[in-house]
């Protein structure tokens, strides 16, 4: 839970003492006696950041003239107004852009401070609104690789003698090192860029080949990772941008004039928040495409087992995609325990641990939680508990309040402890495929050719590898669960 929460960068390192709320970031310690939630401390901790000083003299001017970061803080505390305080004494509402933006941001800031290092030369450029952008945007892309599990090393920007990237990061999954280029398009009228700076054009991937060509001219001695952003509108309705088909052939002709070894994981997204502040926004997009790469992110039909090993050749890219859709991530809590627990104050069952049951029976039942079940339309609990006594084990049920069904939602069976997740729920054919392979993946090798039995191309299979086996034989489930008539729907 710890990790939905916070990815796989350095843990919040947080605890309280005398009525203070203390969080360590790097080796500074800051203390309030007013947060409650991780979201509470970040609001103070990008003002410390960036300088009351600074802060103040933005707020003296009109609202149209204020740097970006005032404008976001603006719409972010009328969010706040207007969304009182529940029962817990907590705001809650919608995620607007003005949340993503302004918390996304002291995250971001938070998260380079305590994993690596905030210079102050990256501050100074947030600051200065000529040059905001690119260093929100370099934030951006550090926020999903620190969460994505990566260890950063930054460059020195300082020294102009030479080109050089962003910064380098090491995959602490694979241990392979990248060097990572970040740009965003600059338009008129956004993000402090005017018409001498920005473009007017309504091509959203009208800089991409410029800001492609310009990254592979920056000298890498490891792979590469790209970051363009498109700074455009967002999709209405969700689905695939209106922008894809463009970027691909952008690319893929792009690809065509590289040398022999230039190579990278181009990761083309729309980080529209700034766009929408006041509204519900519909997250970041983004389209991954292996520059040089034929085995990555091509748009092309291929088996779901050839999927399945590509995706674990280029683990890396993966991790990144995933940081990129869910970013800016934001923990609720500083410990990483669910928040229903923290704000709510309910009693969390864990498989393992041992409870007295006072509405079993005439006396009650001591006895140790095997497994939970939740049935989410009646908000029930089935608890398999096992009796100190020795009896046979029961079957108990308890009822669950909506904020623990949404944390369990949120967390599937670790929120009840589970050392291994045993009930999850596919979003597509290619989770569905993934929890097949997790299942199976450590069975006998005796066990599997049980299951094959059967099948035209059984002799096939035995030629292979116990691996392999079980990628042919959950791409043959998953394929029959995909041709399978599905059941009308009900009235």
């Amino acid at each position: 839970m710890r990790q939905a929460q916070q990815g796989l960068g350095r843990p919040v390192v947080a605890f309280e003492a005398n009525e203070h709320q203390l969080v360590a970031v790097g080796n500074t310690i800051h203390w309030s006696k007013t947060w409650r939630t991780f979201a509470d401390f970040l609001e103070d901790y990008i003002k410390k950041t960036l300088g009351g000083e600074w802060g103040q003299a933005e707020l003296g001017k009109s609202l149209a003239d204020r740097h970006p970061i005032l404008q976001w803080y603006d719409a972010f505390l009328h969010h706040k107004a207007g969304n009182p305080k529940g029962s817990n004494g907590l705001h809650s509402g919608p995620i607007t852009g003005a949340v993503r933006c302004y918390l996304g941001l002291a995250y971001s800031l938070y998260l380079l401070s305590h994993n690596v290092e905030l210079q102050a030369r990256l501050v100074a450029r947030l600051k200065d609104v000529k040059q905001f952008q690119g260093a929100y945007y370099e934030l951006i892309v550090a926020n999903c690789l620190i969460r994505a599990g990566f260890l950063l090393e930054l460059e020195d920007e300082a020294d102009e003698d030479m080109k050089h990237c962003e910064f380098a990061a090491r995959s602490q999954t694979t241990g392979k090192r990248y060097w990572v280029e970040a740009k965003m398009r600059s338009v008129a009228g956004r993000l402090g860029k005017t018409k001498q700076d920005g473009t007017t054009s309504k091509d959203p991937t009208s800089q991409m080949t410029k800001h492609i060509r310009g990254a592979f001219g920056k000298p890498a001695p490891d792979e590469r990772m790209i970051f363009v952003d498109l700074n455009t509108e967002p999709e209405s309705g969700g689905g695939e941008p209106m922008w894809a088909d463009k970027a691909i052939r952008r690319l893929t002709d792009s690809e065509r004039g590289r040398g022999d070894g230039q190579a990278a994981y181009i990761f083309t997204t729309n980080m529209p928040f700034h766009l929408m502040l006041a509204s519900p926004d519909p997250g970041a997009a983004v389209l991954a495409y292996g520059m040089g790469i034929p085995d990555f992110a091509k748009p092309e039909k291929q088996r779901i087992s050839e999927w399945y090993r590509q995706k674990q050749k280029h683990i890396d890219a993966y991790n990144v995609l995933r940081a990129i859709q869910s970013y800016p991530q934001i923990p609720e809590t500083f410990d990483g325990r669910p928040a229903s627990e923290v704000f709510d104050k309910s009693r969390r069952l864990r498989i393992g641990d041992t409870y007295f049951f006072e509405d079993a029976g005439e006396n009650g039942l001591v006895g140790e939680v095997t497994s939970v079940a939740v049935g989410e339309e009646d908000k029930e609990l089935y608890v398999a508990v096992l009796p100190k006594d020795g009896s046979d084990g029961v079957i108990l049920t308890k009822s669950i309040t909506e904020s623990e069904l949404e944390d369990y939602r949120k967390y599937g069976d670790a929120y009840f402890g589970a050392k291994e997740v045993t009930r999850s729920e596919a979003k597509d054919i290619h989770e569905l495929y993934e929890s097949m392979v997790k299942s199976y993946v450590d069975s006998p090798l005796e066990r599997l050719l049980e299951l094959a039995e059967g099948r035209p191309d059984i002799k096939h299979l035995k030629s292979l590898g116990r691996d392999d086996i079980v990628l042919e034989l959950c791409e043959g489930w998953v394929a029959a669960i995909a041709r399978a008539p599905q059941a009308p729907a009900s009235k």
